[in-house]
């Protein structure tokens, strides 16, 4: 079973059609939207702050969602894929993003709509990234401007694919 706790009294409460697996954790201030799902040691804890996410959000194997006590509450916009093993802290992820595995953002960061964060990069603290972006490398900068194909091809293709990927779960 998942752990799902409450934190001072405030129960995580999800959306429809959600997925959680069987040893994903979820505490405290957390809301999701519809059609996400939380994979294998997946923890999201909205214990100091809170956790917000639209639909169609995928926290992957791995993965650690936080926020900061007294500062930063951690939202996340719709048809987000949070890779393999990352971490997002304290930190806005607009709509159609894709973390990429091992990927850290750091708190005060802003990642804009359509855009990527490369596999094992590392966003410091109050990093922008511009809509429509890729941004890769330890610290993290733009690589390159992100075209229609790859926000379909990847972006839109791996919410879509985590969707599925949850229904033969249920």
């Amino acid at each position: 079973m998942p752990v799902i706790l409450p934190v001072n009294n405030v129960l995580p409460q999800f959306g429809e059609d959600n997925f959680i697996a069987p040893n994903a954790t979820i505490v405290g201030n957390v809301t999701s939207g519809s059609q996400c799902s939380f994979w294998f040691n997946a923890v999201v804890r909205g214990d100091v702050n809170s956790i917000t996410m639209g639909n169609k959000v995928n926290v992957q194997d791995g993965a650690v969602i936080h926020c900061t006590y007294l500062k930063h509450a951690t939202v996340i916009g719709n048809n987000v894929s949070i890779g393999h093993n990352a971490l997002v802290h304290g930190c806005t992820l607009h709509d159609n993003v894709l973390i990429g595995m091992g990927a850290i953002v750091m708190d005060g960061c802003v990642v804009h709509s359509n855009s990527i964060i490369a596999a094992g990069a590392v966003l410091l603290e109050n990093t922008i990234v511009a809509a429509g972006c890729i941004y890769a490398g330890v610290p993290a900068k733009k690589v390159k401007d992100i075209s229609q194909e790859l926000i379909n091809g990847e972006i839109d293709r791996i919410a879509n694919n985590y969707v599925m990927y949850s229904g033969w779960f249920k």
